[in-house]
């Protein structure tokens, strides 16, 4: 029984997996597309490249042979096929883990009513964030601002993008009145989860990475508080001054979304 059990829930994974693959087309996940398919969907090793695993592994894991991943490993292949929360989760069962908080996988993606209406803002920079201020979303605007296009998901971050990129910093003319301003109002998000790894880990980093950071966290003396950043010099040595608004996406898993206005 057990065995025949086993093996039906391999047989699921693999199908999942693969029906989920030959979902996406190679313009869902920003890759080129070059003529016609002989099977639909993406190839195995589109998924394992943007996974970050390797090829021969992810070909047993759809395969469903008895191999051991990790939560990392299946969280990166979540991330790749674009799973939502609930198909996230389905995943982790399929492969015998407990499911991760939705707090470990809340970045993947937002609805697509939620990208329509940023995409709808236009020249209105907007992003979403996380509780620990991961860029999860974002409009075209935004983009062209900040370039979340160009940066790893891991780093895709709003702290990390002011207090530890040189080249971002350069472009900040009131650096030292935004940067605490922000740093204040993570305060707030990080007394929600005070005991979180990824939020701990992001406080640690930080520290490690910015002196600024680590003083103003040790001895905090601000109370004034943001989300956006104030001011820009945009690539072509343009100021841009802002002002914010911030729209509750999901209460439930903390996302917020941050839009920009001209001043």
């Amino acid at each position: 029984m057990i065995g025949r059990s086993l093996s039906r829930t391999k047989n699921e994974l693999s199908e999942f997996l693969t029906r989920h693959r030959r979902k996406l087309t190679p313009a869902d996940v920003g890759l080129p597309s070059h003529g016609r398919r002989r099977t639909p969907g993406l190839r195995r090793e589109e998924v394992a490249a943007l996974a970050g695993v390797g090829l021969t592994w992810y070909t047993w894991f759809e395969q469903g042979r008895d191999i051991q991943v990790s939560e990392k490993f299946l969280l990166n292949v979540a991330y790749a096929l674009k799973l939502d929360d609930a198909e996230c989760s389905h995943l982790f069962l399929l492969a015998h883990r407990r499911p991760p908080p939705p707090e470990a996988h809340q970045w993947i993606s937002v609805t697509p009513l939620i990208q329509q209406l940023m995409d709808d803002l236009a020249t209105r920079p907007a992003y979403v964030l996380n509780l620990r201020w991961d860029v999860i979303a974002w409009n075209t605007a935004a983009d062209d601002l900040f370039g979340f296009s160009t940066q790893e998901p891991e780093i895709r971050n709003i702290l990390r993008l002011v207090f530890s990129d040189p080249a971002m910093r350069r472009r900040l003319p009131a650096w030292r009145d935004d940067a605490p301003k922000l740093l204040a109002q993570f305060r707030y998000d990080f007394a929600v989860a005070p005991d979180d790894p990824p939020m701990l880990t992001l406080v640690e980093d930080l520290k490690d990475l910015s002196a600024d950071f680590r003083r103003w966290w040790e001895t905090p003396d601000r109370e004034e508080t943001q989300r956006g950043i104030g001011s820009v010099m945009t690539t072509g040595t343009e100021l841009q001054k802002f002002r914010h608004e911030t729209l509750v996406v999901d209460e439930h898993r903390h996302l917020r979304m941050v839009v920009y206005f001209g001043e």
